[in-house]
């Protein structure tokens, strides 16, 4: 069988898996969950009618009460079809992985979970794929064949970058959809400068106030401190700058700890500041416990 034929039926076998899995898990446990802490957020206004006593004042329409000099009050509904965006990181640091699965891997199975609830509940779903640009932008809609078209590009999408910009991606979503939506920023938020202060606050701070965002950090367990194993020969998988670092240096991997630590606290600062929901799943937890904490807040 031809490479070409033997790596497509591959990415089926894949695509299919994950499809089974996430779904399966969708249908028995997040639908209700994912119902529950998304419907009834968006209101959309339905019609004016006569005020009557009991009405919230706040809900006066003075432009129409004006022309007609009588009191009306707007109507508003429960909107029922959502618009969900997956934000996905398909930066290189995203293949780092110590235990079973890596952070990619891992993003994209909670990625289909999200993807497959929202579409239990007739939501159209839609995707941006980004590095430090946006690699991808597949816009919202529903149907099997189009959630499939998703996992595929997360499965097997090559990024044209390494590194990361989660600012990029946070301004396309601002930008790029204009009416009131659903999103998820699926990363290891690996994006800050040499003091751990996180580098995207400004467009994150716009993208909250025009949509429901909600935040879902990756990360492997070696990330957070460095084993003392000697002289190592490191190299950052999105800028390609090496160096030998040895990690028999007690200051060294205290140093590193505490920048690691550093750059969580200034994220979850960074959320409270802007009330966003967060969790941060690790490559050896089960995420479904993190996606109902999510959900739950």
């Amino acid at each position: 069988m031809p490479s070409s034929s033997r790596n497509a039926t591959d990415l089926l076998k894949k695509v299919r898996k994950i499809e089974i899995k996430t779904k399966a898990l969708s249908h028995q446990i997040f639908a209700g969950e994912y119902h529950s802490a998304f419907k009834g957020r968006g209101m959309a206004f339905s019609e004016v009618r006569e005020y009557q006593w009991g009405d919230d004042v706040r809900s006066m329409d003075w432009n129409v009460t004006a022309r007609l000099r009588s009191p009306y009050v707007k109507v508003f509904e429960e909107e029922r079809e959502l618009t969900v965006v997956l934000l996905v990181d398909v930066s290189r640091s995203g293949l780092f992985g110590t235990r079973s699965r890596t952070k990619r891997e891992l993003l994209a199975e909670i990625a289909a979970v999200l993807a497959f609830s929202a579409s239990i509940n007739n939501d159209k779903v839609g995707a941006l794929f980004f590095s430090d640009r946006v690699e991808k932008f597949i816009p919202p809609k529903k149907g099997r064949s189009h959630l499939l078209h998703i996992i595929r590009e997360m499965l097997e999408l090559e990024p044209v970058s390494d590194g990361t910009d989660v600012g990029a991606a946070l301004q396309f979503l601002t930008n790029g959809i204009k009416k009131k939506c659903t999103a998820f920023l699926l990363s290891d938020m690996i994006d800050a400068d040499k003091d751990g202060n996180p580098e995207y606050e400004d467009a994150l701070k716009v993208a909250a106030g025009r949509h429901d965002l909600s935040v879902i950090k990756v990360f492997d367990p070696a990330e957070r401190t460095i084993p003392a194993v000697g002289l190592v020969h490191v190299k950052d998988s999105e800028t390609g700058a090496d160096s030998w670092v040895n990690t028999d240096s007690r200051a060294v991997r205290e140093s590193y700890s505490a920048w690691f630590s550093q750059l969580e606290r200034k994220e979850t600062k960074l959320f409270n500041k802007y009330k966003i929901d967060n969790v941060s799943i690790a490559t050896d937890q089960d995420y479904v416990k993190g996606l109902m904490a999510l959900f739950h807040k």
